[in-house]
């Protein structure tokens, strides 16, 4: 089989929820031959309406759903805008490999208002990361690691995912699965999973502590069908199993931690 090339296009369990979680990590992988422009330019643009489904908050039991619209947009492969990564660039990049940065958005977020059991613990909010990624393509197989640091105060901290995928065409659709894990900094866990006097006394909840570590392993699972030239469709789901600190919390409902994506996209 010949090598399929995968471009800067992973989205993990964070940024699935990556992406879209800490996935978004969630990770999935974009063959970069399944959507080719039709034409010759360095220019490839494609948009369309998606969806996402994801949990409404790490460790809830409570799923929610929300349209957005799905763009990828690049330039000769090095600038792009594609999902939740707003503007980014491929620093290195090759026929089997990419590395770089962007400035993405991920999902994950907490409002004391979404369950009765939040009441008392603070609201979390989304906002920027930056995210250095790097991706490996070597026959069927890619690997890909991706880390996301909070830029905007929000008590995010810094996750970082690993992941590798293997690919297998069958006419005009790709599947991609395979498995990953998540690490988050102890910011990330304190703030999504932690408990402290404050909080304990407001809320009712015992008084928890977080530390660094693992806080999820999760298993990947993307398809993508070329109609045409132009038309093309991906769904893709991150399952995955909360660890640790973000396992053992009193604010955790549920250790299952599942996202998915469905997208259409027409490229001119």
């Amino acid at each position: 089989m010949k090598a399929r090339t995968f471009t800067h296009r992973t989205v993990g369990a964070a940024a699935l929820a990556l992406s879209l979680a800490g996935f978004l990590p969630a990770s999935t992988a974009r063959a970069a031959d399944a959507t080719t422009a039709p034409g010759d330019s360095k220019w490839k643009v494609a948009v369309g309406p998606g969806v996402i489904v994801t949990p409404e908050s790490p460790g809830s039991r409570h799923t929610t759903v929300f349209p957005f619209p799905s763009l990828d947009i690049s330039y000769d492969d090095r600038v792009f805008s594609q999902g939740p990564d707003v503007l980014g660039v491929n620093a290195l990049a090759g026929e089997n490999y990419h590395a770089g940065a962007s400035l993405s958005f991920d999902f994950q977020s907490r409002k004391s208002s979404d369950d009765a059991r939040l009441k008392g613990l603070p609201d979390v909010h989304v906002g920027p990361k930056l995210r250095l990624f790097a991706d490996y393509t070597w026959w069927a197989f890619t690997g890909s690691a991706a880390v996301y640091r909070d830029i905007a105060g929000t008590g995010q901290g810094l996750t970082a995912m690993a992941d590798l995928f293997v690919s297998a065409p069958l006419g005009k659709l790709l599947l991609s699965a395979g498995p990953g894990v998540t690490w988050a900094n102890a910011t990330y866990t304190q703030t999504f999973f932690g408990v402290n006097a404050q909080e304990s006394a407001a809320s009712g909840l015992p008084q928890y502590a977080t530390h660094s570590g693992l806080r999820d392993v999760h298993f990947n699972v993307n398809a993508l069908y070329k109609f045409d030239a132009h038309w093309s469709a991906n769904v893709a789901a991150v399952i995955g199993r909360l660890q640790k600190s973000a396992a053992g919390s009193p604010i955790t409902e549920r250790r299952l931690d599942l996202n998915g994506m469905a997208s259409v996209l027409y490229r001119f």
